[in-house]
């Protein structure tokens, strides 16, 4: 039986004039999309009809880049699970990790209606205790679990803002510019939601240390989205005070209100992320051609040798 969930009047007007979706014909496409998935011998993914329906979203009803967006989605969680996945995590560490609350949804969509806005704490984790590979793994893992739920991300996107304040060049030591690059990559290849901006507030040396590091790894347009903001003033001129969350000045919820978010919804999910690890790739039985990642990705370099004093 067909079942997704049904979109509210305002997101189905934006899917249809943007997303090319045509209602009649969800159905047909997501079918569609199944049976090409079904064919593929190398491909295990899920096939559930809201879960195909994301993907189908988030490359505008095209069929083909669909099939390329998850293809890609479940290649770079079967090669690289430490960072797109938890399954190399004991649960008890990843609990612990979600209920430092280092990154947030807030409640009001940009507008009321736009893209979802997320409140990410950059390094507010003790990096003696955890790594940034470990955090930034369940963050990747979250962002699948409220694929699921957050229809405002599905349909118009969402919209990264990384207060940078608790930053420290300890933090700083566990980034290299292949962590990075292999971030990008997810985010731009495989991820079926849009990010449309990202912006960084509270800003230090330490930050701009980091991104001079990286900088040489982000793609052209990701650097068009970014946004480095060095008053609240400047921020607001994109985000207005009524979307920023309390630890911003704002009104749209805070991390006390949201206490534990991404924790409560690792734990309705227990059972999907369990049933999460019979979905991987078999590249042994691929039949075609994919961007070869190993060579895209080349030789990690690393930040401790660099001069940071």
């Amino acid at each position: 039986m067909f079942t997704v969930k049904c979109l509210s009047e305002n997101l189905q007007k934006v899917a249809i004039e943007e997303l090319n979706e045509i209602p009649s014909r969800v159905e047909e496409d997501i079918e569609n999309l199944r049976n090409w998935i079904l064919k593929q011998p190398h491909l295990k993914t899920r096939t559930d009809d809201q879960f195909l329906l994301i993907f189908l979203r988030g490359c505008k009803f095209s069929l083909e880049k669909a099939k390329s967006k998850i293809d890609r989605f479940y290649t770079l969680k079967t090669k690289h699970p430490e960072l797109f996945t938890t399954q190399t995590m004991d649960e008890k560490t990843v609990y612990e990790i979600l209920k430092l609350d280092t990154f947030v949804s807030l409640p009001i969509p940009l507008n009321g209606d736009g893209p979802r806005i997320q409140y990410i704490r950059f390094g507010a984790y003790p990096a003696d205790k955890y790594t940034f590979t470990q955090v930034i793994s369940i963050y990747h893992t979250s962002q699948e679990l409220a694929a699921r739920e957050d229809d405002y991300s599905v349909v118009n996107g969402y919209i990264q803002l990384l207060d940078t304040s608790a930053l420290t060049y300890s933090h700083v030591m566990q980034i290299t510019p292949l962590i990075v690059k292999k971030m990008i990559t997810f985010v731009e290849d495989a991820v079926p939601t849009r990010l449309r901006a990202m912006h960084c507030v509270n800003t230090s040396p330490v930050y701009d240390k980091l991104f001079n590091m990286i900088k040489h790894v982000l793609p052209e347009r990701f650097q068009q989205r970014l946004y480095v903001h060095s008053t609240l003033n400047s921020l607001l001129e994109h985000i207005p005070q009524e979307y920023l969350p309390r630890e911003l000045s704002g009104e749209n919820g805070s991390i006390e209100e949201l206490h534990h978010q991404g924790y409560k919804r690792f734990l309705a999910y227990q059972n999907y992320l369990k049933d999460d690890l019979n979905y991987r790739n078999i590249e042994s039985l691929r039949t075609h051609a994919l961007l070869d990642y190993d060579e895209l990705f080349g030789v990690d370099g690393t930040f401790r040798k660099l001069d940071i004093d």
